[in-house]
């Protein structure tokens, strides 16, 4: 199955990869055919689920700092930060053009 511009484009933007190479348009596809194989399970009369766990207690963890304690150092390193967070908007990563996404789609 063959990954079109657009639909490149559209993963990119969500998930802040560039797919520029043949290699990683490569892998995408065969991450897509792998996950087809999901389309020939019978579902029919199956509820979905939010987890897989859903029906286990789930107990949390302390979480406790054994080392480093260094938050606010690494903090600084933030361009921008919400709370104790770094923020990473859409676009922070140099996307190629539309166009130049053309030409090495063709190759692949």
């Amino acid at each position: 199955q063959k990954v079109t511009v657009e639909v490149l484009d559209h993963l990119e933007r969500l998930a802040l990869v560039d797919f520029r190479d043949s290699e990683g348009v490569e892998r995408l596809q065969k991450a897509i055919q792998f996950a087809d194989q999901l389309h020939e399970v019978n579902t029919d009369g199956v509820e979905p689920m939010d987890s897989v766990l859903e029906d286990r207690c789930l107990y949390l963890r302390e979480d406790d700092v054994t080392e480093g304690n260094c938050t606010k150092e690494l903090l600084k390193n933030a361009r921008e930060k919400v709370e104790e967070y770094f923020v990473a908007p859409p676009g922070n990563i140099p996307l190629p053009k539309l166009e130049e996404r053309e030409t090495f789609l063709q190759g692949s």
